[in-house]
C-alpha cells in the first residue's frame, strides 16, 4: 500500500500501454505516480502538482509541439528540484538535446533497468524507501 508520504513522478508517453509499464516501474519504486499523454498535457501537471513531484520520465517522440527534449528542457529550467529522465527506442540525444543534469534510458526498458538507472543516478535525498534497498 501506497504511503502519504511516497514521492511523486510524472511519467509521459504517448503510447498507453508504455505509460501504464512505466507508471506500474515507478510505483514498485516506491513513486506515486501522475501520467501525462504528451508534453503540454505534461506542462499542466507540472503547473498544478510540481511541488510534489520530484521525477520526470518522458519519452522524446510525442504528438504536439513540445517533445521529451523540449520538455525536459522547460521543466529543468522552470521546476529544477525535479530529477528527470528521458527515454525513447528510437532515438539517442544528440549534444544540447537535453538539459545537462537529465539522464537517458533506452527502450525497451524493463523494471530492473529502470531502478537501477534510478539508484545510480537519483540523488540520496530523493531516493524512495524501495530503491535505497538493494534488491
Amino acid at each position: 500500500m501506497e504511503k502519504s508520504t511516497d514521492p511523486f513522478a510524472l511519467v509521459v508517453d504517448d503510447d498507453a500501454l508504455i505509460l501504464m509499464h512505466a507508471a506500474h516501474i515507478l510505483n514498485d519504486a516506491g513513486f506515486r505516480c501522475h501520467e501525462a499523454g504528451n508534453g503540454a498535457e505534461a506542462i499542466r501537471v507540472l503547473q498544478e502538482h510540481s511541488e510534489s513531484i520530484i521525477l520526470l520520465f518522458s519519452d522524446v517522440e510525442m504528438p504536439g509541439d513540445i517533445d521529451g527534449f523540449a520538455l525536459a528542457r522547460r521543466v529543468a529550467d522552470e521546476w529544477p528540484h525535479i530529477e528527470i529522465v528521458i527515454s525513447s527506442g528510437r532515438l539517442k540525444p544528440a549534444p544540447g538535446d537535453m538539459p545537462e543534469r537529465a539522464t537517458f534510458i533506452s527502450k525497451p526498458f524493463d523494471h530492473n533497468t529502470v531502478h537501477d538507472h534510478l539508484r545510480r543516478t537519483l540523488p540520496d535525498g530523493k531516493k524512495p524507501e524501495p530503491l535505497i534497498k538493494a534488491v
